[in-house]
């Protein structure tokens, strides 16, 4: 019981964090995203082996690690999920679209019953079903008033899910694979950088030397909610991590609308209204679930 009160503290820091992004990425806006995710992947690998140094964490053995090979598929896999979702995550952050950003998260949790029906067999709730098509409604009714597809949100909300189940079937402990997602990728992003300063192409490279540190400093600013989660994710229930996980996009939507002043119309009101409908259905349905075992176990 205690190891699961502190997986839902964890679960909860770490999108309250995920949140409060925006706030530092308004300082690099229009930024090139892809030397923004070499940057990230390449000086993510020190500040992890710094986090585990302050944590007191061992390092990852090798040795050990490349005896697991389907962990460390699973890892690889992971990480090349991650970085779609970072991308679409740091594009939207970067260009005016917290909004984008927040419906990716919000629309989250569905993609998520989805992974659980086709890969776990799991059946689908009363509340779950109705969720599943508020949101088909909601992103449809956008479809039908812009003519084209959220697909910033889409990209997010799907390719997190994915990554959420992948962590599910990593044994390493959450250091070890969080530090392993950015070794593998390191040194593809180390050989674009380079290739891009041979052109003469790097952004990032040929930028001042303040927004330099902006484009480094995004390794840790998002290792930091990353490394909470996958703390959280093996001791919690993913329950208890779909209901924590509406924090972010609620921070996000939050900060989109009253301090960044993007706009909410008509349109994305409806939207919005029935996902938030549907997944309010969804986190009803499992407190009352949680609230019925706890009866039980007190019986």
């Amino acid at each position: 019981m205690q190891s699961q009160r502190a997986g839902n503290a964890l679960a909860a820091f770490s999108f309250v964090l995920w949140g409060l992004l925006p706030l530092y990425y308004q300082y690099l806006p229009g930024a090139d995203i892809n030397d923004l995710l070499a940057l990230r992947i390449i000086f993510s690998v020190p500040s992890m082996l710094l986090i585990c140094w302050m944590l007191r964490q061992p390092l990852p053995v090798l040795s050990l690690v490349w005896q697991d090979k389907r962990s460390l598929l699973m890892t690889a896999i992971a990480g090349l999920i991650m970085c779609v979702s970072w991308y679409a995550f740091t594009w939207a952050m970067t260009h005016g679209q917290v909004l984008a950003a927040s419906l990716g998260f919000f629309i989250n949790p569905l993609f998520a019953i989805a992974l659980a029906v086709l890969f776990l067999k799991e059946r689908l709730s009363h509340a779950q079903s109705i969720a599943v098509v508020l949101g088909i409604l909601g992103i449809g009714y956008q479809v039908w008033h812009y003519g084209e597809l959220p697909w910033i949100s889409l990209i997010m909300g799907s390719f997190f899910a994915l990554y959420g189940l992948c962590k599910k079937n990593i044994k390493f402990d959450a250091m070890t694979s969080v530090t392993l997602e950015s070794a593998i990728l390191a040194p593809f992003a180390i050989l674009y950088l380079l290739w891009g300063y041979s052109q003469g192409t790097s952004t990032a490279l040929n930028a001042d030397f303040a927004t330099q540190l902006l484009y480094i400093g995004s390794a840790p600013v998002t290792l930091a909610p990353l490394v909470f989660f996958a703390l959280a994710i093996n001791r919690t229930s993913l329950t208890m991590v779909g209901l924590m996980q509406y924090i972010e996009p609620s921070l996000q939507f939050l900060l989109a609308v009253l301090l960044f002043n993007e706009v909410f119309d008509g349109v994305k009101a409806v939207s919005f209204g029935l996902i938030w409908l549907g997944l309010l259905l969804c986190t009803l349905e499992a407190l009352l679930r949680i609230f019925k075992r706890s009866k039980r176990l007190q019986a």
